[in-house]
């Protein structure tokens, strides 16, 4: 757990990645375009300390992954948030069997969702069925603008899509995690609209869509969803590294949220590799909205910190959180 005067966090990264962004994983020009404009926002976004080269940036190793999240990110539990983009990677850009072995060498520290895509037909379900067999896939991560052929993108509201969430459904994979965020080329930035996810989280009240990046640039178009629907979250992947480059507008972002969704539907995400945990949870626990912006939005206590930090996804992934920790049992449910 992180500690700062005297308040301890209990951190669930809830999205972190280990790619494979290598020029030797690049089928074409869109996979090296798609990893250098994630090293655009890297590098815009971060504090110069913090920067990479792009090498390291394209291809990190296991070790930089445990290093960086667990031995000095503050981070106790991450969950893996694929997306194999297949049509721009020889041998996808997440590489599962890398993330599971990881899994497999830090039990307990790291959480392995999958991803479908309903293009894939009745092979997908199949697969999807198997993934689930062993019943501790509780989380899957969808790009509804990856390209697939001539298809340059999908809806949740698709009748595939639909059979897809139901399978889901049937298989207790109750966490539907879905990037609806700032474009990464060459996809389209209108594959990643928030509008369809109104009626997927009406049509599957039992499933839990967590929307990350909280629907940026569409952040009030999100909001508007967010508050009619219980069962839709705000991931704050991408949201989070503005907390350096423009305060103001996290204070924003973050009290829009708070307003909409409130406290208990907010999870934090640093999106590791992009941005690295350790300094976003610091300057998160450090940071306080502006005096003149409190009327409208509040004040971030401890308690909401905590939520947001860590003990939200605690409560969606069922893991347990340290029973000293203040405010644990009501706001997590599970606890050591």
């Amino acid at each position: 757990m992180y500690t700062k005067n005297g308040e301890s966090y209990y951190i669930v990264d809830a999205h972190v990645a280990l790619w494979d962004g290598s020029p030797e994983n690049q089928a074409n020009r869109h996979g090296k375009g798609f990893i250098e404009c994630f090293y655009d926002y890297h590098r815009n976004l971060s504090p110069a300390e913090w920067l990479w080269p792009l090498d390291k940036f394209c291809k990190y190793s296991e070790a930089d992954f445990v290093h960086d999240v667990f031995d000095i990110g503050h981070v106790d539990v991450a969950i893996f948030q694929p997306a194999y983009l297949s049509d721009f990677y020889t041998h996808g850009f997440h590489r599962r069997d890398r993330a599971l072995a990881l899994c497999e060498r830090h039990p307990g520290k790291l959480v392995l969702n999958d991803a479908w895509d309903p293009r894939d037909g009745e092979a997908g379900l199949e697969r999807l069925e198997a993934l689930a067999e062993g019943g501790d896939l509780k989380g899957i991560k969808l790009y509804t603008a990856e390209w697939r052929g001539d298809s340059r993108g999908w809806k949740l509201t698709d009748e595939w899509s639909y059979r897809y969430l139901a399978k889901c459904e049937q298989l207790g994979i109750t966490n539907i995690h879905i990037h609806k965020g700032p474009t990464v080329y060459p996809l389209d930035r209108d594959a990643f609209d928030v509008a369809d996810v109104d009626a997927a989280a009406t049509d599957f009240p039992n499933l839990n869509f967590v929307i990350e990046h909280v629907g940026l640039p569409r952040l009030e178009d999100f909001c508007w969803i967010g508050t009619q629907e219980p069962n839709v979250y705000g991931g704050l992947a991408v949201a989070m590294p503005f907390i350096h480059s423009r305060p103001r507008y996290f204070a924003q972002i973050i009290g829009e949220l708070l307003y909409w969704l409130d406290e208990d539907r907010i999870l934090f995400g640093s999106d590791y590799a992009i941005w690295h945990p350790k300094w976003l949870v610091e300057r998160f626990v450090d940071f306080q909205i502006p005096e003149d912006m409190q009327g409208e939005y509040g004040v971030l206590t401890p308690d909401v910190k905590r939520k947001i930090l860590g003990l939200n996804a605690a409560r969606l992934y069922d893991l347990k959180v340290p029973a000293e920790l203040p405010a644990a049992q009501s706001s997590a449910g599970a606890t050591a």
